[in-house]
């Protein structure tokens, strides 16, 4: 399925000595010109046409109800039933085409991964005083004689991480070309309706679900996707792959709603309430679609990693999950939970901070395949107020753990290495919610933390030094102290010792919602943060950065 890039680099001789059978010379030399690019851009292309088709189904549906009124009888029935037939076909495609689009993606994703790999082994046969030449072999350097003891171990390791590189290319292609054969020969066969009765219970926990979906054909898996998005794109445990597909329906059936009402609403009214009303209506929806618009962009991004759309709910303040990468097919997968004022309208921006963290994670580890995951599925507060009290964190600890315990049931292979970042309010919705319920993680991440919930992080319910925290010098939040103790100080202020005695006072790691995590008594660890603020960690300058990306990757 490869498409061309460069050659690949040739050795400057042969030596008879070789750590093993060459690769495949085909196989190597494909890998090297193979351009994920291409891959992503075709899939792109695909799922480009879902727009152009529903726009004709929706050509049909005002067709039939234009001629409703003055056409009825047996040849009207039959018309309607025959166009409707053909409207069903075309929105059955939908689905079809945003699967297209995830399987090219995750094939240029994996594709991306054993090149980088197989770069790594070329660097590292290199420094080695080794060469791999255009056939794929691992042979010594002629212009850098080294010792058979110690060209041989370097021999072996280089020829298996270059056999490893090519294995993982050969099984990406493999899986793709598999899944694309499916979906043509379901395309042309159909899907199947799931019977009513065939749904798991409302209390049904993400492992049960994942049981459930698994138990379905192909083509009842496809019905569902298409005939209740609603359900699918909820349901924590199905995999991600048939959540995003679902969950982008869902998209373009809102703002499709949105822009119907947006037209209705344009029409001016007589002064007075009525005309009062709409335009606060008016406003309200122009609001709300230009969020979706500004999420469905984000979506559409060009480029790596693909995102998935894991839940949207429009309501309110808006609420959205959102992956970079696909989690089920990752080995390290990333979990962020924004703070205040966080909404469906500040999604596209805090994606970006999941992806700087990808990025890094990119840059030391090469080779590994990492997930982020943008959690937005709880009520954020949007003032001091608000953000002053636990209900709403804890609100959420239910969601966050069965989010985290559906990615877990969704994953395919051996379990990824799941960490879960709050930052600012944030990490008390990850604090509360792993003190209250557990999560699924193996690792927990403090920013700017005005407290987690907890006094030690023993009682957050993780492996022992898989608790991290960071805290700028110059982050506002080291100022978020109980009431109590404010009072104190300010007492305590007017004495001859001043701010000494607050120190004095024995109770400077206390924080609003508990023990700093970021103070050594809190028993988690520490990573460096620049004085960036209470928002920088993200900033390329910032060490903390690094130091999220190296406890995602588990370094």
């Amino acid at each position: 399925m490869t498409s061309s890039t460069p050659d690949a680099p040739a050795g400057r001789g042969a030596d008879p000595l070789a750590a093993s059978k060459a690769p495949s010379p085909a196989g190597y030399a494909q890998l090297w010109r193979a351009d994920p690019g291409a891959w992503v851009a075709a899939g792109v292309g695909w799922r480009g046409l879902a727009g152009p088709v529903r726009r004709r189904a929706e050509g049909l549906d005002t067709r039939v109800a234009a001629l409703r009124p003055g056409w009825s009888g047996a040849a009207a029935t039959a018309a309607g039933a025959q166009v409707g037939g053909l409207r069903d076909a075309l929105t059955d495609v939908l689905p079809a085409l945003i699967e297209v689009d995830q399987v090219l993606a995750e094939f240029a994703a994996r594709l991306g991964t054993a090149k980088a790999r197989l770069t790594a082994a070329v660097a590292h046969a290199d420094a080695g005083g080794l060469l791999v030449d255009r056939a794929g072999a691992v042979r010594p350097d002629p212009a850098r004689p080294r010792s058979v003891d110690r060209l041989g171990p370097a021999l072996t390791e280089v020829a298996a991480e270059v056999r490893g590189a090519l294995a993982l290319a050969g099984a990406a292609d493999r899986e793709a070309a598999a899944r694309l054969g499916e979906l043509t020969t379901a395309a042309v066969t159909g899907w199947v309706s799931v019977p009513p009765g065939w749904r798991p219970s409302p209390g049904a926990g993400p492992v049960e679900v994942s049981r459930w979906w698994a138990g379905l054909t192909p083509a009842e898996r496809r019905w569902l996707i298409g005939h209740e998005p609603a359900r699918v794109g909820r349901l924590d445990g199905v995999p991600v792959a048939a959540r995003d597909q679902a969950n982008r329906l869902l998209l373009a059936a809102r703002r499709e709603e949105l822009a119907a009402r947006l037209r209705r609403l344009s029409k001016p009214l007589p002064p007075g309430p009525l005309e009062l009303a709409r335009v606060v209506r008016l406003a309200r929806v122009r609001a709300a679609l230009r969020d979706l618009d500004a999420l469905d962009r984000r979506l559409a991004a060009p480029g790596a990693p693909r995102a998935y759309l894991l839940g949207l709910d429009p309501g309110g303040d808006g609420r959205a999950v959102v992956a970079l990468g696909n989690p089920d097919r990752a080995g390290a997968v990333l979990t962020y939970v924004p703070g205040m004022t966080s909404d469906l309208a500040s999604a596209p921006g805090e994606l970006g901070r999941a992806a700087r963290v990808l990025d890094r994670c990119a840059a030391l580890g090469p080779g590994e395949e990492t997930a982020a995951v943008l959690w937005l599925d709880y009520d954020a507060p949007d003032f001091l107020p608000e953000a002053s009290r636990t209900r709403q964190a804890e609100d959420a600890g239910p969601t966050l753990h069965r989010f985290q315990e559906g990615l877990r049931a969704s994953h395919e292979g051996l379990p990824a290495r799941q960490t879960v970042l709050g930052h600012s309010y944030g990490s008390l919705v990850v604090g509360t919610a792993a003190r209250d319920h557990g999560l699924s993680a193996d690792a927990l991440v403090f920013v700017g933390s005005p407290g987690v919930g907890v006094e030690h992080a023993g009682e957050l319910r993780v492996p022992p030094g898989q608790v991290w925290a960071s805290t700028a010098p110059d982050d506002v939040i080291r100022l978020a102290r109980p009431p109590d103790e404010l009072a104190r100080r300010a007492i305590l202020a007017g004495t001859p010792l001043g701010p000494a005695a607050a120190m004095l006072d024995g109770r400077d790691h206390e924080l609003w919602f508990g023990r700093d995590p970021s103070d050594p008594g809190f028993g988690g660890r520490r990573f460096p943060s620049g004085r960036y603020g209470h928002t920088g960690y993200w900033e390329p300058g910032n060490p903390a950065l690094d130091g999220m990306a190296r406890i995602v990757l588990g370094r």
